[in-house]
């Protein structure tokens, strides 16, 4: 029979590799008009379409360069060459028992393997996977997530979206984290921001459309004072949303600095974004204004070589999923809710001190949270501990629980290691620009007053008038502090005091 290839591609392993070779590429073939034929693809279809099917692809025709070489060699050197395969007589009974268990075990083992790499694959989708596979490391990410306004939105919709261009540059590109696992050799706490994450507009807004963020959204904030009698008060704000749709509301607010007819950039120059030292601004008709900061000396070369980015959903809320909560915001909570009881004298203060302390492990911050709390009633109010055993005991619980979802010791997390954008309570947030020192050439200033984001429609302390106005009424400081709020940030002291 004649023979297509030269002497030298007849060998054994040769044709393995292009077996391989040849499987490999009718897979990725397949999978490709697979993905383009589904209406949402996987997100993680091009770990077998683009990065290991290739890689088997590649070793395939090593395997085929390899037997070809090896035959020149066995030439060279005068050994004999050529391909010997074994014959198989279907007239022989042990050819054909032999030939029918290795036809039905092969049925069965590929059988086998199509399910379990289906499984393998299903598995790989889970959030489970992201968030437990390397628990120790993931294990403060997966918990907050677990407990965020997103805990049914999959980790790989909003880390990766479906396609494979994301995939390959969000999985590839964390190649080294994968050994800095294995090595034990990954940072505490996990750095934040991500890189890689694909643009908000493919994933945020695939959900949260933009033409939709308008009118103006009331919210009530409930606070209680570190004092004896954990003094309440409520502040209700009008929340100026603003956004993106001219035909049904304003697009002013909150949402037009991420308004797609408008474009919003900033240099920061640091990793976590937080110094923002300039700020251009360019509206549809295309007139920029540029803010720089009356505090931070920077030149046009050094703003060129900072790093500069379009600001989108994720700028501000930063955080939408992996959130770890302050501890006063935390305390306000579950007091307001009545899990844990107002009535407990210095309730808040000590509350928000236990969960502040310099823990080295888990199961010792738990530990010592009873004992701290338990202790301090001991010893202050001994003659509450009978009477208020139960609320005593409640408030131990409700407090462990706020500290194991929001303090992992071991990664070294916690909620000073990571700022949230939204607000300006505990972290700088829209103070990195709004901070009333961003002038433009023509003097415009980045305003940091209450009223451009929201109105305080009402204020109420306990014990004292509500101070209600649709107009809007002047904020009160809980504490007097005097003017000080109105020249320094409120993450100042929020940030680094038991509030």
């Amino acid at each position: 029979m004649k023979r297509l290839f030269p002497h030298s591609f007849y060998n054994l392993i040769t044709l393995i590799g292009a077996a391989i070779a040849a499987v490999s590429v009718l897979l990725i073939a397949f999978l490709v008009m697979l993905e383009a034929m589904a209406e949402s693809p996987s997100p993680y279809m091009g770990i077998i379409a683009f990065v290991l099917l290739p890689m088997a692809l590649l070793f395939g025709v090593g395997m085929i360069v390899m037997g070809i070489l090896r035959e020149h060699r066995r030439t060279r050197l005068g050994k004999p060459h050529g391909l010997h395969l074994p014959m198989i007589d279907l007239n022989n009974p042990r050819h054909r028992t032999g030939f029918t268990v290795f036809f039905v075990g092969s049925i069965l083992f590929l059988g086998v393997v199509g399910f379990s790499s289906f499984k393998a694959y299903e598995h790989t989708e889970s959030d489970e996977f992201c968030g437990e596979t390397c628990h120790g490391v993931m294990e403060p990410e997966f918990t907050a997530y677990q407990y965020s306004p997103h805990a049914r939105v999959g980790c790989v919709q909003c880390h990766i979206g479906s396609g494979a261009s994301y995939f390959v540059k969000s999985k590839l590109s964390g190649a080294y984290q994968v050994y800095a696992v294995l090595a034990d050799n990954y940072p505490k706490p996990i750095p934040t921001p991500i890189e890689n994450l694909r643009p908000a507009q493919q994933t945020c807004e695939q959900c949260h459309w933009p033409k939709h963020f308008y009118s103006e959204k009331e919210h009530v904030n409930t606070y209680y004072v570190s004092d004896e009698h954990n003094t309440k008060w409520t502040m209700n704000l009008l929340m100026k949303i603003g956004g993106g749709n001219i035909e049904a509301g304003p697009t002013s607010g909150i949402h037009w600095h991420m308004n797609i007819s408008h474009e919003v950039t900033y240099a920061a120059l640091d990793r976590e974004r937080q110094i923002i030292p300039w700020i251009r601004s360019r509206t549809p008709n295309g007139k920029e204004t540029i803010y720089r900061s009356t505090e931070i000396s920077v030149d046009d070369d050094s703003i060129a070589k900072s790093f500069q980015r379009r600001m989108d959903c994720i700028d501000c809320h930063n955080r939408p999923s992996h959130i770890y909560h302050p501890p006063a915001r935390s305390v306000n909570h579950v007091m307001a809710l009545g899990w844990i009881d107002p009535k407990l004298p210095d309730v808040k203060g000590v509350a928000v001190k236990a969960l502040e302390f310099p823990y080295t492990t888990k199961q010792v911050g738990l530990d010592s949270i009873k004992t701290y709390i338990e202790g301090y009633y001991n010893e202050t109010y001994p003659s509450l501990v009978s009477t208020k055993h139960n609320e005593i005991e409640k408030t131990v619980a409700e407090v462990q629980k706020i500290f194991s979802r929001n303090y992992f010791p071991e990664m070294k997390v916690s909620w000073k290691k990571f700022n949230d954008n939204i607000g300006h309570l505990y972290y700088p947030g829209c103070f990195r620009c709004h901070d009333g020192k961003h002038v433009s050439d023509d003097g415009k200033v980045l305003s940091r007053d209450c009223n451009v984001c929201h109105t305080i429609l009402a204020q109420q302390f306990e014990r004292d008038t509500l101070r209600l106005s649709l107009g809007g009424v002047e904020y009160h400081h809980p504490v007097d502090i005097g003017a000080a709020w109105k020249e320094m940030n409120c993450s100042d002291c929020h940030n680094s005091q038991e509030q």
